[in-house]
């Protein structure tokens, strides 16, 4: 088969909780309004150039919204319901920071493959408003993230890594500031190293963030000519910083004309992030949205043309309207036709033999949704299987309907720790939907840290990852009894860690994650197979060939095979970063995107595109799992959780204040 078929489930840390809309604040009325329509998450928004209500007026905004299943760009105009779907590259599953100037659209595209792996995919492309005339103005080989386009529409700036590689960094990224006349997109300048986010406050004066020696973020300055009068020997220049210590800046927006910026800020003892305006004259800020909603993050502010509107994404909240509810299901959008991918509102997704219905796991270490849920396969109905504070990673017995393994205990800690194998056979057919459940421990107590069970295709045995001899190797025990009576086995054994285990549909491979190449950096993971009675063990290259110096940098996890065993899913850092972590919500691994390739790891093929971490891939059984409508999760009456917006701020942020 050439091409990968069937579903694929998984989960995307946070996103289902966004919400998010398009909000302008009048700065003089301070009325605050809704510029999006509430369906999907709308974000990362600039006002569009000449507007029909003067050139202060917040006519219409250009915005980038996943309602069609991935990141599109649209634009939202006054007076009209719907907001129209604007050119894109064809092909591409993502955009970003999108610019609308005098009737061309720029924006972050990552649809061109780099020639090396451990680069990002991001560039940045214009088009015109028709479409016919599409054009990448980030050179072959280099990356660009976070586009501004100065007021007179002749300058471009752009965080950039230029040609250099991505050196695993996901919370400051080492970019640079790079400006380019937009006729000359090949002609370019580093006018500031170590930064990102640029804004023009006019054509020579550009303010970015990056974070301080001291441990703040920051906004600096840079006020240059360009293109310089005789050659660009001057640059890069020493920035000035603008904004003081003791309180985080970033993304700024510069008002044109005007020593202000529109910044997001997290101030110390503050829970949220707000935007305000610094005045770099006087040097002091003025709140702008915690005054209003104290209770809600503000990320990304932009700037009307005359300065009076400023705008922001936001959890949109229940006084506003929209889509309030979060499906348990969520249609995603593939590049391979035959391939279909389901967001799915928990985490570790593991299907019933029939596919009718998933095991997961809600949330981790949560009083409230902790423990292992059952929600049919076209997203209409849950139930609760058992409720403990922390439970996670669920394998469905291929034999039985109603019988789940599961790990019990804290997901991440020592090997040591107390986690245990659990058999949970269940009934839903109680009256009036309850569930009863028979919890059997398969581990015993004493026996350190037992997780990532993965069932046998006969359903008589479970592999998993065990700490007990103070490393975390791989165990194959009884799926009935365990190792009380069944007996177990140790399958693998070594200084290193070896996890989360996946058993191959015909039961000949185990494939799983280890970092056995190199047992110092607990990172760095790979994926291996292995027969099950221990023989055969090999390393599947993805990242490039035996002995290349690029494959000790894969971080691979949550590796599972293909209904038919031909290939393999999983989560990697292959893409690098697709946008700047500091603009989003905490994101452990910003670069967590999914990917499949054959079991000797050829066939790379990349399936989502994000700044968010995607992981816990599965597939699913059957090809009609998840609703049929793209636009909604499963219907009227659905057992579905309700939008709250309370998701953290990236916590190396946090951390410091």
């Amino acid at each position: 088969m050439d091409e990968p078929r069937g579903t694929v489930l998984f989960t995307t840390i946070g996103r289902p909780y966004y919400g998010f809309d398009v909000f302008s604040l009048d700065l003089t009325s301070r009325r605050e309004r809704r510029l999006t329509d509430g369906l999907s998450i709308n974000f990362n928004a600039q006002f569009a150039s000449a507007g029909d209500e003067g050139d202060d007026g917040p006519e219409a905004v250009v915005f980038v919204s996943e309602r069609t299943g991935c990141p599109r760009v649209y634009l939202a105009r006054s007076g009209f319901s719907q907001p129209d779907l604007l050119p894109s590259a064809p092909g591409s599953l993502f955009h970003d920071r999108p610019v609308l100037r005098d009737g061309r659209l720029y924006f972050i595209s990552a649809h061109e493959e780099p020639d090396k792996p451990f680069a990002s995919w991001s560039a940045l492309y214009s088009a015109d408003l028709e479409g016919s005339q599409i054009a990448r103005l980030t050179p072959y080989g280099s990356v660009d993230y976070s586009p501004a386009v100065s007021q007179s529409g002749k300058f471009v700036a752009v965080a950039s890594y230029g040609s250099r590689p991505w050196g695993g960094e996901f919370h400051a990224l080492n970019t640079d500031i790079v400006v380019f006349r937009e006729s000359e997109p090949k002609e370019r300048i580093v006018v500031a190293e170590s930064g990102g986010w640029p804004t023009w406050s006019d054509d020579s004066v550009v303010y970015f963030h990056r974070k301080a020696e001291d441990g703040w973020w920051s906004i600096f300055r840079v006020e240059f000519l360009f293109p310089p009068d005789t050659d660009s020997s001057g640059f890069p220049l020493a920035p000035t910083r603008v904004t003081p210590p003791g309180v985080h800046c970033f993304t700024p927006a510069a008002m044109p004309g005007s020593n202000k910026i529109a910044v997001a800020t997290r101030r110390r003892g503050k829970s949220f992030r707000h935007i305000e305006i610094f005045d770099a004259g006087s040097e002091s800020f003025v709140p702008v949205t915690e005054p209003l909603n104290p209770n809600f993050h503000h990320y990304n502010p932009f700037v009307s043309a005359g300065s009076r509107y400023i705008g922001y994404h936001r959890f949109r909240g229940e006084s506003t309207g929209g889509e309030s509810r979060v499906s348990n299901l969520d249609p995603v959008a593939s590049p391979i036709k035959g391939l279909r991918m389901l967001r799915l509102n928990g985490l570790f997704p593991s299907s019933s033999p029939d596919g009718q219905l998933i095991a997961f796991n809600h949330d981790l270490d949560a009083d409230v949704n902790g423990g292992v849920k059952i929600v049919q396969s076209d997203g209409s109905r849950r139930w609760t299987l058992i409720k403990v504070r922390t439970a996670f990673y669920n394998s469905w017995s291929p034999t039985e309907q109603n019988v789940v393994y599961t790990s019990i205990g804290p997901i991440f800690d020592s090997p040591k720790t107390t986690v245990q194998i659990a058999r949970i056979e269940f009934d839903l057919s109680g009256p009036e939907g309850n569930v009863t459940s028979d919890v059997k421990v398969l581990t015993r107590e004493d026996s350190g840290n037992n997780a990532f069970p993965s069932c046998s295709p006969d359903g008589k045995w479970l592999v998993f990852r065990s700490g007990r001899t103070g490393h975390k190797n791989l165990y194959i025990v009884d799926a009935a009894n365990g190792e009380f009576g069944g007996g177990i086995r140790q399958l693998t054994d070594g200084p290193w860690i070896d996890t989360m285990p996946s058993w191959s549909p015909n039961g000949d491979l185990i494939a799983f994650s280890s970092n056995r190449h190199n047992p110092d950096d607990v990172n760095a993971f790979s994926i291996y197979l292995i027969r099950p009675d221990g023989s055969g063990l090999k390393r599947a290259h993805v990242a490039g060939p035996a002995g290349s110096p690029e494959i000790d940098r894969e971080r691979i996890n949550h590796v599972c095979f293909s209904r038919d065993g031909e290939w393999l899913l999983f989560t990697a850092n292959l893409g690098g970063v697709t946008a700047e972590p500091v603009s989003l919500p905490n994101q452990f691994q910003p670069y967590g995107e999914l990917y499949v390739a054959r079991l000797d790891g050829s066939g790379l093929r990349r399936l989502t595109w994000n700044g968010f971490e995607n992981g816990t891939p599965a597939w699913h059984p059957t090809d009609d799992a998840g609703p049929s409508d793209l636009r909604s999760g499963s219907g009227e009456g659905c057992d579905e959780d309700k939008l709250t917006g309370q998701f953290e701020e990236p916590l190396w942020i946090s951390s410091d204040i």
